[in-house]
């Protein structure tokens, strides 16, 4: 998901409620972080869940 930043990926699960999305990234010692999940209404995803991912990511890298 190269418009939240450099690294994170997305990970889509779709259950009988909707569909949920997740955006992720890989960190130091083979751990996965998990900056932001939601549950995705729309085909495009909204500017203010991309957003948020860099805000989160932003706050995690420092």
């Amino acid at each position: 998901m190269p418009s939240v930043g450099t690294g994170v990926a997305e990970l889509r699960v779709r259950d009988s409620s909707g569909i949920y999305r997740a955006f992720y990234v890989l960190k130091i010692a083979d751990s996965i972080v998990i900056i932001h999940a939601f549950l995705k209404k729309t085909q495009k995803t909204p500017e203010s869940e991309i957003s948020l991912g860099k805000k989160r990511l932003k706050e995690m890298l420092q």
